[in-house]
């Protein structure tokens, strides 16, 4: 029997990377997974992973976060699928390309906001009802040591990460009534994003290692999706308006990432 059995999850920017990786987790303990992605080739490769090969029920939703009525399309289609909605992860994110402080332009904290807050509030705004109805949800939100940390070069992506969390607070605060617990995680896991930046800037990717007290990056189905899959079941029942750092201990010491940047 698996923890899972009988919920209904969706997840967001499942089509690849943390997501994927969490939607597989949640596939293997009985849940039944709305992948919802704004790719349709790995957006449907995932929902053939999870019922050929893990013989568990998806469904692919495509799903554009920085659209509205795509979310509600997402939130109706698990609820018209499965019947209802107990577990969301919020991990999608739409994000500008890294560039210094005083050569962002407007439009990059724009995109950011509506990437990560926004969708994210709308999401929650979506389910909640469907939540209050059951008297039982779990929202599971991504935050970053990008925004804890103050990186370099991501002002807007670090604004936007803080906002999801102080969302996620405000969020527990008020439904923990219902019963509908809020919490984020905080990952380091190789993603692809991640591989993007080691490949970019090896070296400050291979300190970057040194100084994870774990020395290696996360798996994303294993490490981040197991944290996700705690946060979604009843082990988690006292616990909400909590950031979880599944980063290998990176947090403890502050590591920073240092990419080549023009001057």
């Amino acid at each position: 029997m698996g923890r899972l059995d009988g919920r209904v999850a969706i997840v967001t920017g499942a089509g690849q990377g943390i997501g994927r990786g969490i939607a597989r987790r949640f596939a293997r303990e009985g849940a039944a997974v709305v992948v919802a992605e704004v790719n349709p080739q790995t957006g449907a490769a995932v929902e053939r992973e999870i019922v050929d090969e893990l013989g568990g029920r998806a469904k692919f939703v495509a799903t554009d976060v920085l659209d509205k009525a795509q979310i509600e399309t997402m939130i109706d289609a698990a609820v018209g699928e499965f019947g209802g909605v107990h577990v969301l992860v919020n991990n999608a994110y739409v994000a500008a390309p890294f560039n210094r402080f005083e050569r962002k332009p407007d439009t990059d904290l724009e995109l950011a906001f509506e990437g990560g807050p926004l969708h994210t509030f709308r999401a929650m705004q979506g389910v909640f009802p469907h939540m209050k109805e059951a008297g039982w949800g779990r929202i599971i939100n991504f935050v970053s040591l990008n925004g804890i940390n103050a990186h370099q070069y991501s002002v807007d992506y670090n604004a936007a990460k803080l906002g999801i969390l102080a969302i996620t607070r405000t969020a527990a605060r008020e439904w923990a009534k219902h019963n509908i617990l809020a919490n984020c995680i905080a990952p380091a896991a190789a993603s692809p994003a991640y591989v993007a930046f080691a490949e970019s800037a090896p070296e400050n990717a291979k300190e970057m290692l040194k100084e994870n007290p774990m020395g290696r990056m996360g798996d994303p189905e294993h490490d981040i999706g197991g944290v996700a899959l705690f946060l979604a079941t009843e082990d988690s029942d006292y616990i909400t308006g909590m950031t979880m750092f599944a980063d290998g201990g990176s947090h403890i010491n502050g590591v920073q990432w240092d990419p080549p940047m023009p001057d």
